[in-house]
């Protein structure tokens, strides 16, 4: 009942406000580095903001290399949202150079990474159970795709929309404060849609779920690191944990290759299905993947 009187009140807020924020001149310019990120600026900038994406739709984060007219664009942009992928090491410093009046706000701060699962070793460790292994120095920068640390990203993105838009600043903390709302309803329907699962285990090409995995109590198992397919010796040791854990689902992404994980569902008998970390309805989109990884937990 609590919830729903704020949703109340915060559709009321939005409604009285809303006026103001028609009557804005000029849309916010503003960039970010993927697809997903769109979502989390305009359910908070709504009308107000201006969103262009550095890494198009099919583009891989790691290996991505800004167009011309990208980096001209960022000359009328007001702030950057970066997030941490892999791109940003080698490109955000000259992106900045060509727009030194252009505020970068990293959505990351304040999160604390983890590291990137590597492929995997039958080595037996720990009581007799095989143990994931860690890629030193490397971690995971797919922090949008669990809900509670979009939670954090949002914080940083209203807070910067408002320090540069302080004449909208209660339009960005009311479409703040709906989208908190939309995030902790997703948060709890995923949350009940493992609770009856005892299997736990998923394998994936790319590891990009461990944030999600480590929300909802689950484990991925990655095929891959930073794109290498794995040598025949750890994709036989692949094929066989996924046999071990009864694995028939192998998990795709768009923006990598399909051939290995295409050759460990043969070997266990099973099958490819595709999820996608950077489709930009990042709420329905989620929602579609843990209906997917239910499935295969079955």
């Amino acid at each position: 009942m609590r919830r729903l009187v704020l949703k109340i009140f915060i559709l009321i807020t939005l409604l009285l406000i809303s006026t103001q924020a028609v009557l804005a001149k000029d849309k916010v310019t503003v960039f970010v580095s993927i697809v997903p990120q769109i979502y989390f600026v305009q359910q908070i900038g709504q009308e107000l903001v201006d969103v262009q994406v550095m890494v198009q739709p099919g583009a891989s984060p790691a290996t991505y290399e800004p167009k011309p007219k990208q980096l001209a664009a960022i000359s009328k942009t007001k702030i950057y949202f970066s997030i941490g992928v892999p791109f940003e090491k080698a490109w955000l410093n000259k992106i900045a150079s060509a727009n030194p009046d252009m505020k970068i706000v990293p959505t990351d701060h304040g999160i604390q990474k983890i590291p990137m699962v590597s492929h995997y070793h039958l080595n037996k460790e720990e009581h007799g159970h095989n143990v994931d292994q860690h890629h030193d120095g490397i971690f995971d920068p797919h922090i949008w795709l669990s809900p509670p640390l979009v939670m954090m990203q949002a914080r940083t993105i209203v807070t910067a929309l408002q320090e540069n838009d302080p004449a909208q600043r209660s339009v960005y903390e009311a479409n703040y404060k709906a989208f908190i709302l939309q995030i902790v309803d997703l948060d709890a329907e995923i949350r009940n849609t493992f609770d009856d699962k005892h299997r736990r285990r998923f394998m994936v090409f790319h590891p990009a779920w461990g944030y999600f995995a480590q929300a909802y109590g689950l484990r991925q198992v990655p095929i891959e690191l930073e794109g290498k397919d794995p040598k025949p010796s750890q994709l036989k040791a692949v094929i066989e944990r996924a046999k071990e854990q009864n694995i028939n689902v192998v998990f795709v992404q768009p923006q990598f290759s399909s051939k290995s994980a295409k050759q460990v569902a043969k070997e266990i008998g099973g099958q490819v299905a595709f999820v996608d970390p950077l489709a930009q309805n990042w709420f329905e989109n989620l929602r579609e993947v843990a209906d997917k990884f239910k499935a295969a937990l079955r």
